[in-house]
């Protein structure tokens, strides 16, 4: 115990003494938390769309209209033909083009049908399937007032005519504001870069330097040198997780609905499996270089596949699957499920297991292999 005591203040005070190391592990993540959210937006707006407009009646202008005052869409051009407006988006000024054919109105009101033409730049996918969708229910929308415009007549001459009507609830995210499913993933991320990376450089660091070969020769047990790294990141990964609640609660009145003991017990043992993947890496790492490039490559792989920003549920079957070893995807499923759902230890066991027992495998995995280098 001692001994641990010992190496815990040794690793604490070479901490410290780095201002560097303390500025780019509590001011960086801050800094991120604060401006990643904004950028991350799922609502996309400000598209650029450009009408073709051959009929110039009352219910074109009207749809036109209608698709304008969306908030979502921004009238680059009104021409008179098909080639112009696909000229508008060949020079990437339009995102896509709308044509309304010649007697758009009087063949809706005679034939009660009518064709729309809409083309769509699909270079930017996300963009072109959201304006897509915004487009069509947009003109749903405008079907259905038509339908009910003429159907008015029809119902004023029944007293008590029947209706159906549907009324629909967002649950956990009423107003459906990404913020607050966004802010806890990127805050999982913040944690993972620490936890993986600077776990690792430090070990990497003390290897160059050649304390650890002094380290070696002392009677100091492998698993005590193991938890003497592991302890301080993982205080450390708990200040920066304080802190990026902190600036969800300041900045985006983001307040846990669930238990923060719940979530404090699941960045443990959260923190237990990345701080072995970081302990993994710096035993296969002879420079920090190495260390940085193995670390990265798991990071980017971690940020694009665990569900920051596409659903895990929406990729093929082996993606899913290989997903499912990756312990940032459980834990951003479970601050989702905790600071939105107030889920409780019961509903989140599965993805607590899961974490535990990749952490137990990468920890053994790094202690056996530093036993084996040292």
């Amino acid at each position: 115990m001692r001994t641990l005591l010992f190496l815990l203040e040794k690793e604490f005070r070479q901490i410290l003494r780095n201002r560097q190391m303390i500025g780019l592990l509590i001011i960086a993540p801050v800094i991120q938390l604060v401006l990643l959210p904004l950028a991350a937006d799922y609502s996309v707006k400000n598209i650029s769309i450009a009408v073709v407009d051959h009929d110039h009646s009352t219910f074109s202008q009207r749809l036109i209209n209608k698709v304008t005052a969306s908030g979502h869409f921004r009238l680059t051009g009104y021409t008179s033909s098909y080639r112009e407006a696909l000229s508008l988006v060949e020079q990437d000024k339009a995102d896509l083009a709308l044509e309304i054919p010649p007697h758009f109105e009087r063949d809706l009101v005679r034939e009660n049908a009518q064709k729309l033409f809409v083309a769509i730049n699909a270079i930017e996918g996300t963009k072109a399937n959201l304006g897509g969708a915004y487009l069509s229910t947009i003109i749903q929308d405008y079907n259905s007032d038509i339908r009910m415009q003429w159907q008015s007549a029809i119902s004023k001459e029944m007293e008590d005519p029947p209706q159906i009507s549907v009324a629909s609830s967002n649950w956990y995210n009423p107003f459906m504001n990404y913020k607050l499913y966004m802010v806890p993933a990127i805050l999982v991320t913040l944690v993972t870069a620490m936890a993986a990376m600077q776990s690792a450089f430090n070990i990497v660091q003390e290897k160059e330097s050649g304390t650890i070969e002094q380290i070696n020769v002392t009677p100091i047990r492998k698993h005590i040198f193991i938890l003497g790294k592991l302890i301080p990141f993982l205080v450390l990964g708990v200040i920066i997780f304080t802190l990026g609640l902190l600036v969800g609660r300041i900045f985006y009145g983001i307040v846990p609905v669930g238990n923060l003991v719940t979530l404090y017990g699941s960045l443990v043992v959260y923190l237990f499996a990345m701080l072995g993947l970081g302990l993994l890496i710096a035993t296969y790492s002879a420079t920090q270089m190495q260390a940085m490039s193995l670390s990265f490559f798991f990071i980017n792989i971690f940020n694009l596949m665990s569900g920051v920003f596409s659903s895990v549920d929406s990729m093929p079957l082996w993606a899913q699957n290989i997903v499912e070893t990756f312990p940032p995807s459980h834990f951003i499923k479970i601050m989702r499920m905790v600071v939105l759902k107030g889920s409780g230890f019961g509903d989140i066991a599965y993805h607590l297991a899961v974490m535990a027992l990749i952490g137990l495998v990468l920890n053994t995995w790094a202690v056996l292999n530093y036993r084996k280098t040292a």
